[in-house]
């Protein structure tokens, strides 16, 4: 059997290494690279839009042209995600964490490095890995039923006090809520519409990539209130140099890209399981393991980076396993890879391990291929995409901002999808500003259905013993210990349990507190709208949504009654006298606390406050202009009406760079993907402009 399947595997290289074969993975790989680079779009419409070009292709050119865009889609991910805050889709959210503040010092091209190579080494260690275990994983995969995968999902959820940095309590509050968020729509178990107020676009639910996007904003909005370049100061990238050492640090880390490929490898090959989560399970497993990774991450630690991209580009190998071994497909990308399956009469199970081994190693091949290719032209030219980081924020702004909606809107094609961007972007800049960790809500928003979902199947299918399955037991107990080592964490940094009591005092109220009390008010509003549903429906937003409200209730507790650190430890020190430390207390209780390392720290608060008020509404006046005159005669408006109004550039550039994307975004959107655009007040009022793109 072994001599078979490298007989097999030695076939399908010289089988993939044809000429001919080569074109269309290249030509795979070029598209993955574009469409990662544009937020919000993804490859699931790259690759459902190549399954038509596939009829007339061998089944090993057609997976080859499929895979070489799946495969590197994620590669390009980063860049956006790095440089400017802004994921090019949700599973490079965790790399904007550490890529973002590396950018803001200088470190681009160090970042971008380690990103490729990571996603390099991950994407060789997924394949290699599916070539190796497909025969060995089989029996595994149908160990796996609703109760490991509800034990998964817990799993992955308990990191968000991993992710929640010291302040455990805010990101439980924020994760439960984002938990209740999820349950938005109808619930599936009895058809009860949950908190949709009689909205259709409600009724589905909210939707992900506007939450995703909606979170980036906040890093875009800093960079225009900030009107500076997002590297300030005459900061410099040496984009060479740079990643060159990126390359390094993954060599360095080579363990850390080895256990998170392992995590990608294996959460891709689970079904249910979202690509969304594994890079922030990765993420979280590099928090928690790495030496002073507490201290560091999120401040600009390249090992974030490389926890994330590595597991990240693994999961592609793992998400094949099941789809060739079962034909039970693990991703919405993977549904259509299927599509291919049957487009070239092949059928997944046994067969693919037997007479057609070949077409199944020439898909390892490809990836492993594809990934090669994707990152040695990312290495190519990210050298120029580095340097997009040192522009005026005028010159690069409008273009982000006008792609981000495009993107937002690209998922669901409904107004609704651009209301939730600006909705979800205004929470996330407030809650950036009051120091509420973000990644905890998106994890439970991205979670809270899956659990619910295996929760109920679990319950139906085995009652209560599903909680004695083995794997659900050390999952469980994994959880909780985590949960428990965040809270031990805190405790210690503060010195102790008795420290911590002792620096409560009298109650010190100011606009951050705001933050917390609203949450609580939102999340009891939400529980009286639940009483009157079937237990089915209410019974886990009512456990969620008493935590919820348990720990924001915590969370102002603490924020009101405890003295804040600065002021105990010059109290200490008797720095100040008590008075003065009093008045200082005060007096910082009247601000919102900007983020540690925030680059717009040094304005006063009202510049901030109408900075970010005038950026918001450049958002607003996008959204009318597009229910107006509709978006791809948005776009150069847009940008025009930027650039001259905030830089004051001269016509001739702002002309050119408004051309040139309108023109961009009418080839690919367009004519290439045809987006079916929204109907606009100008269309309906004069239905013969309807026929203009876009109106």
């Amino acid at each position: 059997m072994e001599m078979d399947m490298l007989h097999a595997a030695g076939q399908a290289l010289v089988i993939i290494l044809d000429p001919h074969r080569l074109i269309y993975l290249f030509a795979g790989v070029c598209m993955g690279l574009g469409l990662g680079l544009l937020p919000g779009i993804g490859g699931i419409a790259g690759t459902a839009m190549l399954l038509p070009f596939t009829y007339d292709l061998d089944p090993h050119a057609a997976f080859a042209l499929l895979l070489g865009l799946g495969a590197t889609t994620t590669t390009a991910d980063p860049i956006s995600a790095i440089l400017f805050g802004v994921p090019g889709h949700a599973a490079s959210a965790a790399t904007t964490l550490d890529g973002y503040p590396l950018t803001r010092q200088g470190q681009a091209g160090r970042a971008l490095g380690a990103s490729y190579m990571s996603a390099l080494m991950g994407g060789l260690f997924g394949a290699a890995l599916m070539g190796k275990s497909l025969p060995v994983l089989r029996p595994l995969m149908l160990y796996i039923g609703s109760p490991e995968l509800l034990a998964f999902a817990v799993f992955g959820l308990s990191m968000v006090a991993v992710l929640s940095g010291n302040a455990p309590l805010r990101g439980l509050a924020a994760g439960c809520f984002g938990v209740m968020l999820s349950m938005v729509g109808e619930e599936a178990q009895t058809g009860t519409q949950r908190w949709t107020f009689d909205s259709l676009f409600l009724a589905d639910g909210l939707p992900l990539v506007p939450m995703v996007l909606g979170f980036a904003l906040p890093e875009l909005c800093d960079l225009a209130i900030a009107r500076t370049a997002v590297v300030t100061d005459g900061g410099t990238i040496d984009a060479k140099t740079g990643m060159l050492l990126g390359v390094k640090d993954c060599f360095t880390h080579w363990f850390l890209i080895l256990r998170c490929s392992w995590i990608g490898s294996f959460m891709g090959a689970i079904p249910g399981i979202a690509v969304s989560i594994i890079d922030w399970i990765s993420y979280g497993h590099a928090l928690r393991t790495e030496k002073g990774a507490s201290q560091t991450f999120g401040k600009g630690d390249i090992r974030g980076v490389i926890a994330a991209e590595s597991a990240t580009n693994a999961r592609e190998g793992g998400a094949l396993v099941p789809m060739v071994a079962f034909g039970v497909p693990t991703s919405a990308g993977m549904a259509v890879l299927l599509g291919a399956f049957l487009i070239h009469g092949l059928v997944p199970g046994p067969d693919m391990l037997g007479k057609n081994l070949d077409v199944t190693y020439s898909m390892v091949w490809s990836i492993a291929i594809a990934n090669i290719l994707g990152s040695g032209l990312c290495f190519l030219f990210s050298g120029q995409f580095a340097k997009l980081a040192t522009l005026r924020y005028t010159l690069i702004m409008p273009i982000v901002l006008s792609l981000v909606f495009i993107g937002a809107f690209e998922g669901g094609r409904q107004w609704g999808d651009l209301y939730a961007l600006l909705g979800f972007g205004l929470v996330g800049w407030v809650m950036k500003h009051c120091q509420w960790p973000r990644p905890p809500l998106v994890l439970g928003f991205i979670l809270g259905k899956v659990i619910e979902r295996f929760l109920f199947i679990s319950i139906q299918r085995y009652g209560i013993d599903w909680m004695l399955h083995p794997v659900v037991i050390v999952m469980f107990a994994l959880s909780l210990a985590g949960l428990l080592r965040s809270f031990l964490g805190d405790v210690r940094a503060h010195g102790g349990a008795r420290k911590m009591l002792a620096g409560f005092g009298a109650p010190r109220f100011g606009p951050g507190n705001l933050l917390p009390a609203a949450l609580a008010c939102i999340v009891v509003a939400m529980l009286l709208a639940s009483q009157d549903w079937g237990i089915e429906a209410a019974i886990i937003p009512m456990i969620v949504g008493s935590g919820a409200t348990l720990f924001c209730v915590l969370t102002l507790a603490n924020d009101v009654f405890r003295e804040p650190a600065e002021a105990a430890s010059a109290r200490a020190a008797d720095e100040i006298p008590p008075e003065l430390a009093q008045r200082a207390t005060a007096t910082s209780g009247q601000k919102i606390h900007m983020d540690i390392g925030s680059h717009i720290g040094h304005l006063p608060i009202g510049v901030i406050i109408s900075r970010g008020a005038l950026f918001f509404g450049w958002m607003a006046a996008f959204l009318a202009a597009m229910a107006t005159i509709g978006l791809i005669a948005t776009v150069p408006v847009f940008i025009i009406a930027y650039m001259r109004l905030e830089g004051r550039e001269r016509w001739s550039l702002t002309l050119s760079m408004a051309t040139g994307t309108t023109l961009f975004v009418y080839a690919l959107f367009d004519r290439l993907l045809a987006i079916p655009w929204p109907q606009t007040l100008l269309g309906a009022a004069l239905p013969a402009l309807k026929a203009i793109p876009g109106v």
